[in-house]
C-alpha cells in the first residue's frame, strides 16, 4: 500500500469504524448488491458492506487513492466484513456530468455530504432502488419533493451506532417554519431544510414504474 493511500485512509477513518456500522446497517435493512457513491472522496467503506460499488469524484487525492488498486484492495480486506469478494470501480468525474454508465443499473445511490446528488444521479438508479442521502446541502429535501421518490426509512445514529427504522415515517421531513419547499429555495439558499426531527439520513425508495 502506497504512503499516500494509508494517510488519505487513516484520515477518513479517523472514526474508526464509523462508515463500516453506517453501510452495514443500510445493508441489514435492504437488499442491495450494486452501490453508486458519488462524491465519495475515499470513503472506501462502502465496499465494506455492498458487493459492488462505483465511486465518483473529481478530487486528484481520491484519484491517485483509487489508482493505488492493491492498497484498496488491502484495505477492503483488512477491514471488510468479509462474505464475497466485493468489487470496485472508480470515475474519476463531476457527477452532474454524464458518467458513461448505464441507466437504472444501481440498486443503490449513496448522497453524503456532497450536494445535489440524485437530481443528476437518479437515472443510474433502478426502478424499486433505493437513496442514501443526509440532511447535508440539501439532497434530502430534494428527494422529499421529487414525486418519483417516497420515505421508507430513516437512519438513527446514537452513541456510534446506526439503525434503519420504518415508524411514524410521516412525522419526518416537516419543517420547522411554515414554508413551501420547492427546489428553488433549497438550490438558493444550497442548504438543508430544518425539520422538527433531525435523523442522520434518510432512505427514499424510487417508484417501480
Amino acid at each position: 500500500m502506497r504512503d499516500l493511500t494509508r494517510k488519505l485512509w487513516n484520515k477518513q477513518n479517523q472514526h474508526a469504524g464509523d462508515r463500516l456500522r453506517l453501510f452495514t446497517a443500510v445493508n441489514q435493512a435492504i437488499d442491495v448488491a450494486t452501490a453508486l457513491y458519488p462524491g465519495s472522496y475515499v470513503d472506501v467503506a462502502a465496499s465494506f458492506a455492498f458487493r459492488s460499488v462505483t465511486y465518483v469524484d473529481t478530487d486528484t487525492r481520491a484519484a491517485r487513492f483509487f489508482s493505488d488498486i492493491n492498497g484498496v484492495d488491502e484495505i477492503i480486506a483488512l477491514d471488510g466484513s468479509g462474505g464475497e469478494e466485493p468489487s470496485w470501480n472508480f470515475i474519476c468525474a463531476d457527477y452532474t456530468t454524464d458518467l458513461g454508465l448505464p441507466d437504472a443499473n444501481f440498486d443503490l445511490l449513496i448522497s453524503l455530504y456532497a450536494g445535489f446528488i440524485a437530481e443528476p444521479c437518479t437515472r443510474y438508479l433502478r426502478p424499486g432502488g433505493w437513496l442514501l442521502v443526509n440532511p447535508s446541502h440539501g439532497d434530502a429535501a430534494i428527494a422529499s419533493i421529487d414525486p418519483r421518490y417516497r420515505l421508507v426509512g430513516v437512519v438513527q445514529s446514537r452513541a456510534g451506532n446506526y439503525s434503519v427504522g420504518d415508524r411514524n415515517l410521516d412525522s419526518y421531513l416537516i419543517p420547522k417554519r411554515d414554508i413551501e419547499v420547492t427546489a428553488e429555495l433549497i438550490h438558493e439558499s444550497g442548504r438543508g431544510i430544518a425539520y422538527t426531527k433531525s435523523p442522520f439520513a434518510y432512505l427514499f425508495q424510487l417508484a417501480s414504474d
